[in-house]
C-alpha cells in the first residue's frame, strides 16, 4: 500500500509540476500537457486509479479541491473591473449561459442521440468554461484587460451555477413520485430546496468574509493565523453547503473570495501569493488525477455521434450562443469572436460528469453511459484546440498587448526620462511612471508612453497590468520607496526581473544591509547611486543605443568610457546589468546594447561616489 501510495505521490505532483515547468519554459498550454499525462498515467499504462485507491473519499476530496479552485478565482474578482469591462461580463453571466444550455441540449439529443434527460444534463455541464483551464490561459497571454476580463468572469461565476445546474437537472432525473405518487409535485417541491439551498451558500460565503475583516480591523486575527483561518473558512464553508445541496459549496467559495477582494481586508496580498502557488498543485493534481481516473471502456465509447457532437459544440453551440446574448452589446465583432471560440471547459465538468455518470448508471438510465465520454471528448478537444489557438486567434484580431519584452520605469526624472525615450525610439516598448504629472511632461512630448500613478496603491497596480511590462527599473532618489516598490512587485514581475538603483555600497551588504527580500536587484554596480548617475547626465553623458554586427564590438564598447546598462534582444528578452548576477550577460549579433556615455565634449572620467 505505501508502494503504490509512493508511486501515485510521485506521478501526480511529481509529474504534474514537471509538466507545469515544461509548459511555462516553452510557452506551452498546461492544462494539455497534464491531461495527456493523466491519459498516459491511467488508461495508458494503468500506474493510477485513483477512485479505486482512494474509495469513498475520491469525490468528495474532488469536490473540496475544486472549490478552492473558485475560491482562488474569486478573490481575483473585483467589483471596479467588472465595471470597466462594461456589461459585457454581465451578458456572459447571465443571458449566454441559458442559451448556450438550450442549444447544448438540443445538439446533444438531435446530433448525439442522448435521451431527452441526459442531453438536459449534459447542457447543463458543458456551460461551465473553468477557471481552472482560463486562469493559466491568460496568465500566459497578454490579452487587453477588456477581453481578459470577459473570460475570468464568465469562467468563475459561470463554474457554481453550471455544477448547480447541472445539480438540478439529476435531482429531476433521479426524482422518486411523492407518498401521493404524483411526480409533478415532487417536481415542485424542489424548488423551494434550491432557493434555500442557493440563499443559504451565498450567505455562508459573505457572512465568514466579514468576520474576517470584523476580527483583522481589530487585532484579533494574529498574522500568523490569517491565511490558515480564511483557508479553512473557505474549505468549510464549502463542505457545509455541500451537505445541504451538492455543488453549492462551489457558490460559497467563489462568494466568499469576491466578499474578501472587494471587502478592502488588510493582509490579502501575501493570501493572493500563496494560493496562487497552492492553486498550480492543486490545478496539476486534479488534472492529472481525473484524466488518469478515466477507465478504456470510457474512451472506447468514443463514436462517430459524440465526435459530431463535440465538433456542433465547438462550432456551432458556443458560437451563437455568444452571437445571440451579446446583439446590440457594446463589444467589437473581434471581441465577440474571440469569446464565441475561446471556451475550454476544465475540472468543474470533469468532475461533474463523472459524478453524474455514476448516479445515472446506478438509477438504470440506458444513456448513463454515453455522458463521461461526451463530456470528457469536449473537455479534451476545447483544451487542445483552445489552448492552442487562443494567442495566435488574439494576435490575429489585434485584442493582445505588445509581445515584445517591455520595461517599466518607475521614477521621471532627467536621466530616466532620457532612458525611456532612447528605449521608445528603438521601438522597445516603455512606460515612464511617477506620482507628478509635471515630471512626465518631456517624455510626454517626446512621444514616450506614460502612466500618472501611486505603484504602491492598488489603483496604481490596476492600471500598471493594462501596460506590457515584463521588467521594472525603481530609478527615484529615494532608495526606500524604490526597495518597497521592488519588494511589492517582484511576486508580479518575478524577483529576477524588477531593479533599483543602488541604495549605497554599504546599504548592499548581505548581512547587515537592506535584505534582499525588502529591494529589488541592484542596477548595474553598487557605485552606481543615484547622485552619480544624476551628476554624470548633468555633465553631459547621454544614453546610447548600439546594436552590434560584430560580437567582437562588445569588447570594444565594454573598454570604453561608457556604463552598460542594458542588452536588448528583440523579441526575447531585455537583460539588465546587475554586480548581483551569477551569470554575465553577453551581447551577441543583432542585440542592442544601452549604454550611458559621454557626449564629445563632455568629461569622460568617472566622480567617486562614497559608500
Amino acid at each position: 500500500m505505501q508502494h503504490n501510495l509512493a508511486i501515485g505521490l510521485l506521478c501526480v505532483l511529481g509529474g504534474g509540476i514537471a509538466a507545469q515547468w515544461v509548459a511555462w519554459r516553452f510557452r506551452l498550454p498546461a492544462i494539455v500537457l497534464l491531461f495527456a499525462l493523466g491519459l498516459i498515467y491511467g488508461p495508458g499504462l494503468g500506474l493510477l486509479h485513483p477512485s479505486a485507491t482512494i474509495g469513498g473519499y475520491f469525490h468528495p476530496v474532488i469536490s473540496l479541491a475544486v472549490a478552492f479552485i473558485v475560491f482562488e478565482g474569486g478573490l481575483a474578482l473585483n467589483v471596479r473591473q467588472w465595471r470597466t469591462s462594461g456589461e459585457g461580463v454581465l451578458r456572459l453571466t447571465a443571458v449566454a449561459l441559458p442559451i448556450n444550455w438550450v442549444l447544448g441540449t438540443l445538439a446533444a439529443h438531435f446530433v448525439g442521440h442522448l435521451h431527452w434527460g441526459t442531453s438536459w444534463l449534459f447542457g447543463a455541464i458543458i456551460v461551465v468554461t473553468g477557471p481552472t483551464v482560463v486562469l493559466p490561459l491568460l496568465r500566459h497571454t497578454k490579452l487587453r484587460p477588456r477581453v481578459a476580463a470577459f473570460l475570468r468572469w464568465e469562467a468563475i461565476v459561470n463554474d457554481p451555477i453550471g455544477a448547480i445546474l447541472a445539480t438540478l437537472v439529476m435531482e429531476f432525473l433521479l426524482l422518486q413520485p411523492s407518498p401521493t405518487g404524483d411526480v409533478s409535485l415532487a417536481a415542485i417541491e424542489i424548488w423551494p430546496h434550491l432557493l434555500f439551498s442557493t440563499m443559504f451558500a451565498i450567505g455562508c460565503g459573505i457572512f465568514p468574509a466579514l468576520l474576517v475583516k470584523f476580527l483583522s480591523s481589530r487585532d484579533l486575527l494574529p498574522e500568523i493565523l490569517r491565511i490558515p483561518i480564511i483557508l479553512t473558512f473557505a474549505m468549510s464553508m464549502a463542505a457545509i453547503c455541500n451537505l445541504v445541496m451538492a455543488s453549492t459549496g462551489l457558490m460559497a467559495a467563489t462568494v466568499f473570495g469576491m466578499a474578501l477582494a472587494n471587502l478592502n481586508v488588510v493582509g490579502m496580498s501575501e493570501l493572493r501569493r500563496i494560493k496562487e502557488s497552492l492553486g498550480v498543485i492543486v490545478v496539476s493534481c486534479l488534472f492529472v488525477i481525473l484524466t488518469a481516473d478515466l477507465h478504456r471502456d470510457v474512451l472506447q465509447k468514443l463514436s462517430l455521434p459524440i465526435l459530431a457532437l463535440t465538433l456542433t459544440v465547438l462550432f456551432v453551440v458556443r458560437p451563437l450562443g455568444i452571437f445571440l446574448s451579446t446583439i446590440r452589446s457594446d463589444l467589437s465583432w473581434q471581441e465577440r469572436l474571440f469569446v464565441g471560440w475561446i471556451a475550454p471547459r476544465g475540472i468543474v465538468a470533469a468532475a461533474v460528469a463523472g459524478a453524474a455518470g455514476l448516479q445515472l448508471r446506478d438509477a438504470g438510465d440506458p444513456s448513463a453511459a454515453l455522458i463521461t465520454p461526451a463530456v470528457f471528448a469536449v473537455i479534451a478537444t476545447t483544451m487542445i484546440l483552445h489552448g492552442f489557438s487562443l494567442r495566435p486567434l488574439a494576435r490575429y484580431l489585434r485584442l493582445t498587448l505588445s509581445d515584445e519584452p517591455a520595461l517599466a520605469i518607475m521614477g521621471a526624472n532627467a536621466w530616466s526620462t532620457n532612458l525611456a525615450t532612447t528605449l521608445h525610439q528603438q521601438g522597445i516598448p516603455v512606460v515612464l511612471v511617477d506620482t507628478y504629472s509635471g515630471a512626465l511632461e518631456k517624455a510626454d512630448r517626446q512621444g514616450v508612453p506614460t502612466l500618472k500613478a501611486e505603484l504602491l496603491s492598488e489603483e496604481g497596480l490596476e492600471r500598471l497590468e493594462e501596460r506590457p511590462a515584463d521588467y521594472l527599473i525603481a530609478a527615484t532618489p529615494d532608495a526606500i520607496y524604490n526597495g518597497l516598490v521592488c519588494a511589492r512587485l517582484a511576486p508580479d514581475f518575478g524577483r529576477q526581473r524588477v531593479f533599483q538603483v543602488s541604495p549605497g555600497i554599504a546599504r548592499l551588504d548581505l548581512y547587515r544591509g537592506v535584505s534582499r527580500e525588502s529591494r529589488g536587484k541592484v542596477l548595474g554596480e553598487p557605485s552606481w547611486n543615484f547622485s552619480m548617475i544624476d551628476s554624470l547626465f548633468d555633465r553631459g553623458w547621454r544614453f546610447h543605443c548600439h546594436v552590434i554586427t560584430d560580437p567582437l564590438q562588445e569588447n570594444d564598447i565594454s573598454e570604453g568610457h561608457a556604463l552598460v546598462f542594458m542588452v536588448i534582444r528583440k523579441g526575447v528578452a531585455i537583460w539588465i546589468v546587475s554586480a548581483e548576477d551569477e551569470i554575465e550577460t553577453e551581447a551577441a549579433e543583432g542585440d542592442m546594447v544601452i549604454m550611458f556615455q559621454p557626449q564629445p565634449a563632455a568629461s569622460p572620467a568617472l566622480p567617486t561616489t562614497a559608500a
